[in-house]
């Protein structure tokens, strides 16, 4: 991949939060998890791991600023059970294709779109597999990423 413009540097950045906040978001989703998802759980928080840490290492070989994890992180709602957690997982999938779509749109290369469309893609597959988990009519979102 080049190096990232100045100009994408911060919708790259916003994307490595969203990431790190996933990270969190998948600890609290293993600890509640039916253990059947351990598998999907495993696979999905070491996708967000490998994006968090490849981002990292982007931003600081292009000289720019790669926001640290955050200590703890606020969850949207409690996650007591097998179902919240499910639904957590949901929720930080659609939260990290909001900040990857915000990627593509603000790409001036070739390459940071590409990176961009990869990971708004790989987040709305993991979304639609946790929807389909929870029984959730619709499976997919027609605009993956679109607040």
């Amino acid at each position: 991949m080049t190096t990232p413009t100045a100009g994408e540097g911060p919708s790259l950045a916003d994307a490595l939060t969203a990431e790190h906040a996933a990270v969190f978001a998948y600890g609290v989703v293993a600890a509640f998890s039916n253990p059947t998802r351990a598998t999907q759980v495993a696979a999905d928080a070491g996708g967000h791991r490998a994006c968090r840490d490849s981002l990292t290492d982007m931003l600081t070989a292009a000289d720019m600023a790669a926001p640290a994890a955050a200590a703890g992180y606020t969850l949207p709602f409690p996650v007591v059970d097998p179902i919240t957690a499910a639904q957590l997982a949901a929720q930080a999938e659609a939260d990290t294709a909001v900040a990857w779509r915000a990627v593509v749109e603000h790409g001036e290369t070739g390459d940071t779109r590409s990176l961009g469309v990869k990971a708004l893609t790989d987040a709305a597959i993991r979304e639609a597999d946790w929807h389909v988990a929870l029984g959730t009519d619709p499976v997919t979102d027609p605009f993956p990423g679109q607040p």
